[in-house]
């Protein structure tokens, strides 16, 4: 039987380091993606679905398969309207989760947030741990969720604000251990290779991985 793997989001920092490494080892046959444009790859085994993630059930039949992989997330630079952020963060990941749990597929793996709770007075770490809280009744008989802190790696945009605070994290980094490792910054290509190689076990349940935790998948 062949394996499908689903990626929301795989134009981002992880989800492009993911959706390469889904497409370079064997362990899945299909590879399937959902954009809001076409992106300028080409692969035997890749699909890519064009969707208005704000009629996600329009295209409900064809999520389908052994796993869904969520990258989606914005930024507040990017996204200043909390309304349209709180969509992109938190309805579109709930809203795929609650469909491809109604087809079947088994595992789902959430990119979160270090942090997250949704008890938070801050708006982002709220939204955050709220999209966790709801995905977890959705259901699934496997659940990952990730929380990694600042991650590092070549954005195909440039920013300068995350460009300085990267350099920043490089004196500070050392400075953090014990309880405080999970603030450590972290490559985009960790996190991506720790969900590839979680999706292929076989355990069932929920499992949350902080930022330090992430590094040792």
């Amino acid at each position: 039987m062949s394996n499908k793997a689903i990626i929301a989001g795989s134009s981002g920092l992880i989800g492009s380091n993911l959706l390469d490494i889904l497409l370079q080892e064997s362990f899945y046959d299909e590879v399937l993606i959902l954009v809001r444009k076409e992106l300028a790859i080409r692969h035997p085994k890749l699909t890519q679905l064009i969707v208005d993630f704000d009629r996600l059930e329009a295209y409900a039949d064809q999520l389908t398969g052994h796993v869904i992989f969520c990258c989606l997330g914005t930024t507040r630079h990017k996204t200043p309207d909390r309304a349209v952020y709180r969509k992109i963060d938190h309805d579109y990941p709930l809203i795929l989760a609650q469909l491809a749990h109604k087809n079947g597929v088994e595992q789902y793996h959430l990119v979160s947030a270090v942090g997250a709770n949704a008890a938070s007075s801050t708006f982002y770490i709220k939204i955050k741990g709220e999209t966790e809280a709801d995905i977890q009744r959705v259901g699934f008989a496997t659940l990952h969720i990730y929380r990694p802190s600042l991650l590092t790696g070549n954005r195909t945009e440039k920013r300068v604000e995350e460009k300085i605070v990267t350099t920043l994290f490089k004196i500070i980094d050392p400075l953090l251990f014990g309880g405080l490792k999970k603030y450590k910054s972290i490559p985009a290509s960790t996190v991506a290779g720790a969900m590839y190689k979680q999706s292929m076990q076989i355990n069932t349940g929920l499992f949350i991985y902080e930022s330090d935790k992430i590094k040792q998948l």
